[in-house]
């Protein structure tokens, strides 16, 4: 390609194929693009223009891969802060039978279901993650002890 219209569309489709995919290496390759059509305006020979694409082009999509891979590594805590919902309570007032609550959480009603198996508690729960639009609640230790009844209210006889 020795037109430097023909690379700025070449970047073009780059561009327009990276926001359907979202991997930035599209983006990556339209940078190339972009160098093979500056390549052009600088009146270079073709096989230059495939020079600076691939040099720019093939050079950026490796530095993003072993930015990614180096880089990239994300720790627990680092995913904790990504859902800034993990960790608030919410209250538990029944359970149906298919085992899914409806809880009342940041002005509308959710669906939410236990983390682990086994009993189910009513009261306070705390959100331990999210399935989809499902809220996964483990019970918090007031749920699983309750306070005793106040012994004003019990009258035993004596």
């Amino acid at each position: 390609m020795d037109n430097p219209t023909a690379w700025w569309i070449l970047a073009g489709f780059f561009v327009a194929m990276e926001l359907a995919s979202g991997t930035f290496y599209l983006l990556m390759l339209a940078i190339g693009a972009v160098a093979g059509a500056l390549a052009a305006h600088a009146g270079l020979q073709p096989p230059l223009h495939w020079v600076a694409f691939t040099v720019v082009g093939g050079g950026a999509v490796i530095a993003l891969y072993l930015s990614r891979r180096l880089l990239g590594k994300r720790t627990a805590d680092d995913v904790r802060h990504d859902n800034l919902d993990l960790g608030a309570t919410v209250d538990v007032s029944g359970w149906s039978a298919d085992g899914v609550a409806r809880v009342h959480y940041r002005g509308s009603d959710w669906s939410a279901r236990p983390v682990r198996r086994g009993p189910l508690h009513t009261g306070p729960h705390r959100i331990a993650g999210q399935d989809g639009n499902v809220l996964l609640i483990e019970p918090l230790p007031a749920a699983l002890n309750p306070a005793p009844a106040d012994s004003k209210a019990q009258h035993h006889p004596g």
